[in-house]
Parts: C-alpha cells; structure tokens; sequence
C-alpha cells in the first residue's frame, strides 16, 4: 500500500487539444497562482504530485491522446509518483459519466464550465477580480485571446457545441482590458480565437461585431500584430476587411475553415453555403486586400462523399491556390446529425484522399513561397531552436504555418522582438532569410 507523499504540493497542468484549451489552461493557472498555489505547465515527470488534465473531446484521434494521457498518470499514480489526478476540458464534459465508471482512479471529472469547482478542488478559491489575467504559456511575444465561447452553428460534422455549448461573447471591455494586461507583460501578437470569430457581438450586441472590437484592440499599445483565426464562411462581416486593408496591426491572415466544396457534401454538412458562393467569397477577399493569405482546413471522407465530388474538391484546391491549407479525415462523431449517416467511406480511402490533397498542396505551398526569394520582410522572432532562430511572417501563425529559419552562428537576433528578413531560399513550408537593417 502506498502512502501519500510528503513533499510540498505542486500541482501540473497538462493541456491537450487546441488553442482554446491552452487559453483555459492560462486561466486556471493564474486562478491558482493568485491563491498561493504552486502551479507549473506540463512540467517534467515526477517534478509535481497533482495533475489536472486538460483534455480534448473533438475527433477520435484526439479522444484517444486524451485517454491515453490519463491512462499514464494513473498508472504514476499506482507507482506513488503521483498523489491526485484531476480531468477537465472537452472529453471530460462529453463523456463524464463513461470515464468516471471506466478510470475510477481519477480522483475527480470536472466539465468545460466548472472552473470554480475545479479551483475548490485544489483548495483554491475563484477570483472574479482576476477577469482576464493569466499565466500565459506560450513564447512571451505572442498570445491567444478567446473572444467567445461555444458556437450555435449546426454543422453536421461537429461536436464542439455538445462540449463547449451555445455562441457566448466576452465584452469588448473585458478584451481590451486583457489585450492590455498581455501587452504590459511583453505580448506583441494577439491571435484571436473562437468556435466562430464572425459570431462575435450578436448575443451582447445585436450585431456581428467583430470590426468594432478590433477597432478597439489596435488602440492598446504595444500589440503590434493582431491574428484572426477561425472565422465561419456564412455571413462574414465583410466590414473586417475594410479594416484589415487599413489598419497595419491587423495581419493580412485569415483561417477560414471551409471543410468542403461539393454542392450536395456541403448540404449534408449543412454548412448554409454552396459552391459558387464560397468560391465568389473568396474572390472578394482577395480583392478586398491584396495579397491576403487565407488559411482553410478540408474534410474528406464525409458519409456520401463520391469520387466525384472528390474530383470537384480536388481540381477547386488546384484552382483556389490557398497559401495555407491542412485536410482531416472524416471522423464519426456520436450525437452529432452526421452520425445517423453511414460512416460509408473506407479508412483507407479517407486516408488517400488526405493524402493526395495535401500533395496538391505540398506543390502550390513550393510554388507560392518560391515567389517569396529575394523579397524582405517584417518578422517576429519566437525562439532559438539549435543552430537557428526560428520566426514568423505575418502570414504565419504559429505550430501550423511557414517558419522562417535563420542561421544563428551567423547573426544575432533578439527573441521576442521584429526584424527585417531577406529571404534567399525556401521549401514547401521553409523559409531561409538573413536579417538585413532596417
């Protein structure tokens, strides 16, 4: 039997999933450091006794990394290296009953809504005076501002508002209040995160908002890149790229998840758009700002989906020509309305058309930053990796887009900080520059 350790509580925070989950992981880290408690982000093993695990509920793959992670500190747990082990996030309140009835040994399930709770839990009180303070995790130079929670959207496809629940927006106050305490802390980029970013302002304001707030952000001093991920196709508030085209703080970027072109797999999905009107979209994007990257992610494999309206996906990637792109394979969500559909297309064929769509883009990616050689421009440095600094356009967002490669035993730069990058070579998702004077 095995007793309880005596060491001084430290409690490790594990965050698995995507940018909204690393969001709530800062929240709760800086709830718990302002209560005095020792808090640290995926620390090394053995270096903290209570775990709370930050989990994603999205896609099997996904599910399965969370399980897997719970699975190994329960087994440290058995071995005495661990005292408690506490689960949140989306996997948590989508299937809280399941786990606790499969992995008892976890002390205690909270869902994507019990902060509080799970703060009492740790013997940490709720600090409302805290709204917007966090211990950020990512490279002090960038951060990610949640501008809303959940999402009223109902895609076929997806169980986000089974996890997350319905479209809530934070104030433009509380965010300007957040940008401003981010950007005393050395923050230069914010990266505006939601289920839908387009959504923003109806529930408070009775109107699509989004610019309003953005008008509001570039006014906080020392934010000097301003990043917009996850905007949803229908009914974009066209009046954002107005303001993109004028406003140097806003990035010319946007990830717009499009997830399919096909008339008749867009109506099941229903996504409440078809093909002529996605691909005009896109055009009055580009038209409105000039040189603009567009970021998009794709589903293949959906139940129903034919060679055929594979072929008119793949020919409109050709002709798109995105400068950012990733493609996922269909996955069969229970409760969503797609899970009455048969899961019909084989995994190996799911898998192949990934791949062949991604080998489309692989190409355009090539062709697209070959264009980039001989040309300078305005970089943020994230970090020192090995024998090269490793940063950023602002067509570029962090873990998912181009990095630019700099030789380090060569030229000296400052990470956090700008610098002009002339850049000499490039691959499918390289670039190569050298710093050159302002």
């Amino acid at each position: 039997m095995r007793t309880k350790s005596l060491k001084k509580n430290k409690i490790n925070v594990v965050t698995l999933g995507c940018s909204k989950n690393v969001y709530d992981s800062e929240v709760l880290m800086g709830q718990l450091k302002a209560s005095g408690k020792d808090v640290t982000h995926e620390a090394a093993n053995n270096e903290a006794n209570i775990v709370v695990i930050n989990t994603c509920g999205f896609i099997n793959n996904a599910k399965e990394e969370s399980v897997n992670t719970i699975l190994d500190y329960v087994d440290r747990k058995e071995q005495g290296l661990v005292d408690k082990i506490f689960v949140t996030g989306c996997l948590s309140e989508r299937y809280k009953p399941d786990l606790e009835a499969e992995i008892p040994d976890v002390d205690q399930y909270f869902g994507t809504t019990d902060l509080p709770l799970l703060l009492k839990a740790l013997g940490a009180d709720y600090k409302h005076e805290l709204l917007g303070e966090r211990l950020t995790t990512t490279p002090k130079n960038y951060a990610y501002l949640k501008i809303s929670e959940g999402c009223d959207r109902p895609c076929s496809f997806c169980a986000i508002p089974l996890m997350r629940g319905k479209h809530a927006s934070q104030s433009i106050e509380k965010l300007v209040k957040e940008a401003e305490n981010l950007a005393k802390d050395g923050v230069k980029e914010l990266i505006l995160i939601a289920q839908d970013l387009t959504y923003y302002g109806l529930d408070l304001y009775k109107k699509r908002n989004l610019a309003e707030l953005l008008e509001n952000l570039v006014k906080v001093e020392g934010i000097e890149w301003i990043r917009l991920h996850y905007a949803f196709p229908t009914g974009f508030p066209m009046d954002v790229l107005e303001l993109m085209k004028r406003e140097p703080k806003i990035c010319n970027y946007i990830d717009i998840p499009l997830q399919h072109i096909a008339d008749n797999v867009l109506k099941s999905m229903r996504r409440g758009t078809t093909y002529a009107k996605t691909t005009q979209l896109l055009k009055d994007f580009r038209a409105a700002v000039p040189g603009i990257t567009i970021r998009t992610t794709l589903i293949v494999g959906y139940p129903g989906e034919t060679e055929e309206d594979f072929e008119i996906l793949k020919n409109w990637v050709q002709e798109m020509r995105f400068e950012r792109l990733g493609c996922f394979t269909y996955s069969h969500e229970e409760n969503t309305h797609a899970y009455l559909l048969e899961d019909d297309v084989p995994a190996d064929v799911k898998q192949n058309r990934a791949n062949e769509i991604m080998d489309i883009q692989a190409q355009i990616s090539w062709d697209l930053n070959q264009e980039k050689i001989g040309k300078t421009f305005r970089c943020i440095i994230d970090r020192k990796e090995g024998n090269n600094f490793v940063a950023r356009t602002e067509f570029d967002s962090p873990d998912v887009d181009n990095e630019v490669l700099i030789d380090a035993s060569k030229h000296y730069l400052k990470v956090g900080e700008f610098a002009m990058i002339e850049i000499y070579d490039a691959t499918e998702f390289d670039l190569y520059g050298t710093p050159v004077s302002k």
